[in-house]
C-alpha cells in the first residue's frame, strides 16, 4: 500500500469523527449508568454505619468527583473540537483578513 493511503485514510476518518453525533441509546446508556453509580454512592453514604462527618466528608468528595467529572468532560470536548478542520480554517480565513486589513493606509480605495 502506498504511504499516501493511510494518511489520506485518516484525513477522512478525521472529517468524519468531526461530524459524528452519539446515538440515542449510546447517550441512554450513559444516562443511565450516570444515575445508577450516583444513587450507589448516596445510598452507600446514608446507609454506612458512620457518623455524620465522615458521611459529610463522602458527600462532599462525592460532588467533588460529580463537577470535575463534568469540567474534565467539558475540556476533552472543548480541545477536540479546537482540534478540528473546520475550526481552524476559520482560524487562517480570520488571520487572512486580519493581515489583509491595514487601518492605517490613507487610500480609501484599498
Amino acid at each position: 500500500m502506498p504511504a499516501a493511503q493511510p494518511r489520506r485514510q485518516a484525513e477522512r476518518m478525521d472529517a468524519f469523527d468531526a461530524m459524528s453525533k452519539n446515538t440515542s441509546a449510546f447517550f441512554l446508556q450513559a444516562a443511565i449508568a450516570f444515575g445508577v453509580s450516583f444513587l450507589g454512592v448516596l445510598g452507600g453514604i446514608f446507609f454506612l454505619p458512620l457518623d455524620i462527618w465522615p458521611r459529610l466528608f463522602l458527600a462532599m468528595s462525592a460532588v467533588f468527583l460529580v463537577t470535575s467529572s463534568f469540567t474534565l468532560a467539558k475540556v476533552i470536548r472543548d480541545q477536540q473540537e479546537a482540534a478540528t478542520i473546520r475550526v481552524r480554517l476559520d482560524e487562517v480565513r480570520m488571520e487572512k483578513l486580519l493581515a489583509e486589513h491595514n487601518p492605517f493606509t490613507t487610500d480609501p480605495l484599498k
